[in-house]
């Protein structure tokens, strides 16, 4: 339901936006507005994305809990999706999107409303003592005739 809504209120919003602002400035002025922050938002969002996958990487290198970069970068992939589409609501969005204290404000707020059931990063890091590693190559049978050859075939 509520994405339905989403999906009606937010053009009607971008419209209305592009009216009022269409009309106090002109078209070519707020064309270029909705040009310039496409561009200057992919801009944005291909050097944050760069430094989140950064973070993404060194997690996993440390076997920390990845969540908040993994959410971090899925939060800049919105924006970029929000800047590269036209209008002025969703442009907002998408930069607040890329403003770190936003995005940890929104992930601190998904953190109390997502449960995790359990994280273990042990892993593969710390072997058991009770378990032997070793390497196997499986050989197969010899294959053997399962009956004796009948006379219709030559074996």
């Amino acid at each position: 339901m509520w994405l339905l809504l989403a999906f009606i209120a937010v053009p009607m919003i971008e419209i209305a936006l592009f009216i009022q602002v269409g009309g106090l400035i002109g078209l070519g002025w707020t064309l270029a507005i909705v040009l310039l922050t496409a561009i200057a938002g992919t801009w944005l969002v291909r050097q944050q994305g760069a430094l989140a996958l950064n973070r993404i990487r060194q997690s996993f290198n440390q076997l920390s809990d990845p969540s908040e970069p993994l959410a971090d970068g899925a939060m800049i992939l919105l924006a970029g999706a929000l800047l590269l589409t036209p209008g002025f609501f969703t442009d907002t969005l998408g930069l607040l999107l890329l403003t770190p204290p936003v995005r940890r404000a929104v992930f601190n707020w998904m953190r109390k409303h997502v449960k995790v059931q359990s994280f273990d990063s042990s892993g593969p890091a710390r072997p058991r003592p009770d378990v032997i590693d070793g390497e196997y190559t499986e050989v197969d049978p010899p294959k053997r005739p399962t009956h004796e050859p009948s006379q219709w075939t030559r074996h």
